[in-house]
């Protein structure tokens, strides 16, 4: 017995010892194979992630090329400005980290998730940007206290300055964030989230000029994130330049002329179709759209109930009024129909079947030729070759002249206008067209819609007896260097074929309309250059013969189109004032303060003597500052 339990005795701790070896060799096979499989299998894919984490690419934004004018004045450049941003790989609270910066930085919390989860997509190393343009204060903060913000990330990359404040803000656009669905289109493929791009104007229109190319430094980091040293440096390219064919001081004094109205002016130079001011008012603020714009700031653009967000120059769509009388009167004179000695007894309405269409001067006008018909504007004389005409021959004639499509000026968005016909009714409302509705089309009424650019286009080919240029903003391309690398050559859209003759005798009226007395607009007219051009009226409701205080949104557009000098033309100006009620007394002023800027720039016309300076104030450009004081003009209300 006592033999067999010495034999137990001495087993049992051998088979523990072999048991335990048994799993101690397990467990060494088990490292063995990890270890194999760590060195072996998996040693490149862990010798990039090691070096990542050592090494980092951190992008270097690149400058946005200038927007400048026609003589090189800076319009828009670049100013230096800091960025916040996160390395998400270093990054142990996320919620904590943007609570802080949201608190101390003043943004909306959830704004800043959106962003961390729009960069979700690229690798843990890359900076997310969270806030743009953030003060010395803000920055002073975050440079106290990096150390207690893990992943925090400041960078300086420049941001547009606009300098000049609102001047041109719908011509030159602004910047934004670049979209979702922006970083999917093929254009985009270089851009990366939180990258600003353009998104409307000229920075829209010219994004792939102005972007440039991005560089970057590698730098190395120790196991906290923190900046050791550079490793390599690869430099940004500036974006190219672009020259526009805007006069800076003209579309100052442009837009100072219009005062608190809201409305549109365009100046071209009829010779090249090159656009020499460019205005939509009130206009905006567009840094305000690449930083941080305030609810109530927004809301305000929004409740402006002259919509200021709104590129009326180019958008806005508005029935010509008597302007549109310019094309009436050469689709009459090259049909036959009419001559300049033709003759129309205006009693002040004229009557179609049941219909009686009123001429703006109730008491009438008495006989009138062509010349006269122009320039007091008399509406039954034009009721009367309208009805002659027919709605598509008129039409033709307006199509002609550019007017009824888009003008290609080479930003978005652009609209057509309507120019209508009897084909377009019964397409649009499935309905005949009567001869009843010819007479308000003869007049710039009715369906008839134009836009400012398309205005301008139209009296400029009227100045140059038929030729129609295509409007354009950008006169060429420059790129870091100073080289020229584009440049846009005028294109003739249309040779209108009317003998010269015709323009001449139109042109005569329009002569008359600016300097002969009960012309409709004296208040356009320049001394010591001769002005030709047309007022118009256009109705916004049906309610003309309502007395009292109309409201605001109910009244009268007022408009006028000019071209000067009359004997060898150069600029074509066209002037809305929504809701201005006559042209020539609301809209008239206005162009003769555009063509006055433009003739004291060419030295053509005296500056005042109380404008010292190029800053004047904009009292020295009302109606009253361009009017000799011993001069009279007489101003006709009734278009």
């Amino acid at each position: 017995m006592k033999g067999q339990r010495y034999i137990r005795e001495v087993k049992e701790p051998r088979r523990r010892v072999f048991g335990m070896s048994i799993a101690v060799a397990a467990v060494f096979l088990v490292l063995l194979s990890r270890l194999w499989y760590l060195q072996i299998i998996e040693s490149e894919n862990l010798r990039e992630l090691s070096e990542n984490n050592r090494l980092r690419f951190v992008p270097v934004a690149a400058s946005r090329g200038a927007i400048l004018d026609r003589n090189g004045k800076v319009l828009v450049n670049n100013t230096p400005s800091f960025s916040v941003a996160v390395v998400p790989q270093d990054v142990k609270d996320k919620d904590a980290l943007l609570n802080s910066l949201a608190r101390h930085l003043d943004l909306d919390p959830e704004e800043l998730r959106i962003k961390w989860e729009k960069g979700k997509g690229r690798a843990k190393f890359y900076p997310i940007i969270l806030a743009s343009g953030i003060s010395r204060e803000q920055l002073e903060y975050l440079e106290e206290n990096r150390l207690r913000l893990p992943g925090l990330d400041l960078e300086m990359k420049p941001i547009r300055e606009y300098g000049n404040g609102q001047l041109a803000a719908h011509l030159l656009g602004y910047l934004g964030e670049i979209s979702e669905a922006e970083l999917d289109k093929e254009e985009y493929q270089a851009y990366n989230p939180g990258d600003y791009v353009g998104k409307s104007g000229i920075e829209r229109n010219w994004e792939s000029y102005l972007h440039g190319s991005d560089g970057g430094r590698q730098i190395e980091v120790d196991a906290r994130g923190r900046y050791l040293r550079t490793i390599s440096e690869t430099s940004p390219t500036i974006g190219n330049s672009i020259v526009l064919t805007i006069d800076r001081d003209l579309q100052k004094r442009a837009e100072q002329s219009f005062g608190d109205k809201a409305g549109a002016a365009v100046a071209m130079d009829v010779n090249s179709g090159e656009i020499l001011a460019f205005v939509s008012n009130p206009g905006f603020d567009p840094s305000l759209f690449t930083g941080h714009m305030s609810p109530k700031q927004w809301q305000t653009y929004l409740e402006d109930k002259r919509h200021p967000l709104e590129n009326k120059a180019l958008k806005g769509q508005y029935p010509p009024g008597s302007t549109f009388k310019v094309i009436t009167a050469l689709a009459g004179l090259k049909e036959g129909l009419i001559d300049e000695n033709t003759s129309v007894v205006c009693n002040g309405a004229y009557t179609v079947g049941k219909d009686t269409f009123k001429c703006w001067d109730k008491k009438g006008h008495g006989s009138v030729n062509l010349k006269r018909a122009l320039k007091e504007s008399c509406d039954v004389y034009f009721y009367q070759l309208g009805e002659r005409l027919g709605v598509d021959r008129i039409a033709a004639y307006a199509r002609e002249f550019g007017l009824g499509a888009p003008m290609g000026i080479g930003l978005e968005n652009e609209r057509g206008g309507l120019i209508p016909t009897t084909d377009w009714k019964e397409k649009k409302y499935k309905k005949k067209w009567f001869r009843g509705e010819t007479l308000p089309v003869s007049i710039g009424q009715g369906y008839t819609l134009t836009t400012p650019i398309q205005l301008a286009a139209m009296i400029a080919g009227v100045a140059t007896d038929g030729t129609i240029y295509r409007p354009h903003l950008v006169k060429r391309v420059v790129d870091p260097d100073g080289r020229v690398i584009k440049e846009i050559a005028p294109e003739v859209l249309k040779k209108v074929a009317l003998p010269p003759g015709l323009f001449r005798k139109v042109k005569e009226g329009l002569l008359a309309v600016v300097n002969e007395p009960r012309g409709t607009g004296g208040m356009a007219r320049l001394y010591e250059v001769k002005v030709a051009g047309k007022s118009g009226t256009s109705q916004v409701v049906k309610m003309r013969d309502s007395q009292g205080n109309v409201p605001y949104q109910y009244r009268d557009h007022a408009l006028f189109v000019a071209f000067a000098p009359y004997d060898k033309p150069e600029i074509a100006v066209a002037v809305v004032v929504e809701h201005g009620e006559h042209g020539g007394s609301a809209a008239a002023p206005i162009v003769g303060n555009i063509l006055r800027a433009y003739f004291e720039g060419k030295g053509v016309i005296k500056s005042p003597v109380s404008r010292g300076s190029e800053e004047q104030d904009a009292s020295d450009v009302g109606s009253e500052a361009v009017v000799p004081e011993n001069s009279h003009r007489e101003t006709v209300r009734g278009d």
